[in-house]
Formats: C-alpha cells, structure tokens, sequence
C-alpha cells in the first residue's frame, strides 16, 4: 500500500486520542517495552478483521517496524462476547498510538456482518442486494459496510442460505466477486416519466439487454401498475427477466388492502404467523402498512392469477433481522430483499476494545480483565466454557 496521506504518521498524530500519543512521546522517553494487546467487543459478532488488520500491517511496513498480529478468529466465524479477536505484538511506542484507528476498523464491520449473517439465515430462501451507501458517513464507512455484508454473507452461506450476491454500487461491488453494482430505477425517474409503465419503457430501450426491475409504489397503485407493465412487456415477464420492487412507505397500504384485508390475505397463506402473541412491530410487518408480509403476498396472488408466475418480488423498507425473521414465519414469497439494515442500529455495541497483557513477557491487565490473559483463555478453552 502507498505511503498516503491517510496512513502517515501525521495523520494518525491527528486522528487518534490525546493521550495515546502522549503515552507513545512518554514510553519513547524512559523506554520501550515489548507489549501484547488483546483487543475484543462486549457483544457477540462475527469475526471481520481484514481492514484493521491490513491497516496495521501497512502502518507497520511503512514505520519499518514488526507487529505480530495473531487472528483468533477466522473471518466470517463467530466469536463470543468479551471473546478476544485479535492479540497484537511489538513495541509499546510503535503500538500506542495507534489504538484508536484500529479500532474504528474492527467494531463496525464485526457487528454488521452478524447482522447480515442473521438476516440471511432468517430468509434462507431469498436472495439479498446490499444498499447500504446512502446511509454511510463517507466512502470509509460505506467500503466496511460493503466488506461486512460479505463477509456475513458468506457465513450464512456455509450454512444453506442464499445470502448477498450483491450491492447497489460499484465501489464495493468486488466484496461480493462482482464487476459492479446492481439496480434499475429510482422513485424520481418514475416522476420523471410520467408513469411507471413509461419508466419501464425508457429503461428496457436504453438498457434492452438487462433485466428489468420496476418500482411500483409512486402512484399508490402497485398492482395495478405491475399487471400494466406485465402486460406491455409480457415476454420480459414470462420469461422470467421482470420484477416488481415493493417499497411502500409506512404512512399507507399497498393498493387493496386494509387491516382486515391484510389479516385475510395472512389467513389465505400463513394463518400460523397471525394467530400467536405478536409484539407491534410484529404485527406491523406481518398486517401493517408499508411492506408488509401480507402486501408481498398479496402481490403474488395478483401477478400468479393474471398468469405471470415467473415474475420476481423485490422487497425493501427497513428489512433488519427482526423485520426478515417474521416474513420468514409468515413464508411471504419475496425473491430479493434490498437492504442496508445490517448497518448497526445501536452503535454504541460496536465500540471494540484494546487492553494490554502483557508487558516484556509478563502477563498483566486491569482488574476486572483477566479473562483476557492467553492463559485464561487457554484455560476456558479446555473447560469448553465462552462469555
């Protein structure tokens, strides 16, 4: 990696927390010392460490100096609460100053990957589209967004489901092995057309070869305007190369249905999934407005009965783990699901710690941090025990 601006002792002087440097201008001073860190979160995740790792070792190439970084983890495997994830080996003043940044590096993606992976295995059946840019502070946050959504991914892959195949970018797009991002139209261009079905139509003659996605919402009426597109490109639909994205916002129901409505539409296809103690938010993705369980399969009643059966079903609006567990319990047919809700929702559970334990080979730590030590964790692995 290139000696950059952002990787210059300069640039860390300044991005990192006071008394770091002052600790590194101190031990430089009275002398260094050989030093281990353990460096852990207080919640459960999956282990995505590539970025901090790849920082530390281009700081170290570029410091000329050696930092033994041991993974305990491997990517994409799940690592305990209070479980450390990386120990990280050298010189106190070459380390010190560099705890802050690290850190930014490894919290967030841990969590959001969890995230991801639990979205994943709720809706083992549906594929994912990362479309989390938006939402990022700045390309850093969006390319650790992109990372932890594949790394996720995969981890829930391993375990049967379909998971990410994609984001809505190019700039992330290779987490994900592909060439660039996906996605067809926005709200605004349907404004700009005049109809979703002249949308449709300006897509598919400036891109004929790509498959067409059409959003169906802006005019309220989603299953009229789908069966209208259905029928004005009907070899698209019959082919399989046509989907309708539902992203109806929450201040409505999808065209047709109302809360007696949606609790029928339930009753038709999953009357398990109502007739047990829901919490609201519960209820409101199984019978309420927005996107429902019961707008998406009442969405597939519609297009299923007008003879397109090959016609996918994309869902977006707010699509976290809870939100994906209970459209699995109510087997809503949604074939993509576009989120960016694997980005942590309570950010202070991404906050990752670094603790030193050791110093010139001796083992050592703040009370109440013992089970950071390598010989407790040696210990709590042979007990088979975990936080």
């Amino acid at each position: 990696m290139s000696d950059t601006e952002a990787e210059s002792d300069a640039s860390i002087r300044a991005r990192t927390d006071a008394y770091f440097n002052r600790t590194r201008a101190i031990v430089e001073k009275f002398g260094d010392a050989q030093v281990t860190y353990a460096v852990f979160l207080r919640r459960p995740v999956i282990s995505a460490p590539r970025m901090a790792v790849d920082w530390l070792r281009a700081v170290a190439a570029r410091r000329g100096t050696s930092i033994s970084i041991e993974v305990l983890h491997e990517e994409g495997t799940w690592v305990g609460a209070g479980d450390p994830l990386l120990y990280l080996s050298g010189s106190f003043a070459q380390l010190s100053d560099l705890e802050t940044l690290y850190l930014q590096k490894l919290g967030a993606p841990c969590v959001a990957a969890h995230n991801a992976y639990q979205m994943a295995l709720e809706l083992p059946n549906a594929t994912f589209l990362a479309m989390e840019a938006r939402h990022c502070a700045g390309a850093e946050m969006q390319d650790m967004m992109g990372y932890a959504a594949s790394v996720g991914s995969r981890a829930a892959q391993k375990e049967g489901a379909k998971g990410f195949i994609g984001n809505a970018n190019d700039f992330t797009a290779h987490w994900f092995g592909q060439p660039k991002g996906f996605g067809t139209m926005p709200h605004a261009l349907i404004g700009y057309a005049g109809s979703t079905v002249r949308a449709a139509e300006m897509f598919h003659e400036a891109f004929p070869d790509e498959n067409l996605t059409v959003l169906v919402d802006y005019f309220g009426r989603e299953i009229t305007d789908a069966l209208a597109v259905c029928h004005r490109f009907s070899d698209l639909a019959k082919a399989g190369r046509m989907s309708f994205r539902l992203d109806t916002h929450g201040g409505r129901f999808l065209e047709g249905l109302d809360p007696a409505e949606s609790y029928a539409v339930l009753e038709r296809h999953a009357p398990g999934a109502v007739r047990r103690y829901r919490s609201e938010t519960e209820l409101r993705h199984l019978v309420g407005t927005g996107v429902s369980a019961a707008a998406i399969w009442r969405m597939r009643e519609a297009l299923d009965e007008a003879g397109f059966p090959a016609v996918k079903i994309v869902a977006s609006s707010g699509f976290g783990v809870g939100k994906c567990r209970v459209m699995h319990e109510a087997k809503a047919p949604v074939d993509v699901v576009g989120t960016g809700s694997f980005i942590p929702e309570i950010w202070n559970e991404t906050y990752a710690t670094a603790d030193i334990v050791e110093y010139d080979g001796a083992a050592r730590v703040k009370i109440g941090r013992e089970f950071l030590l390598r010989h407790a964790r040696a210990r709590q692995k042979k007990d088979g025990g975990g936080q």
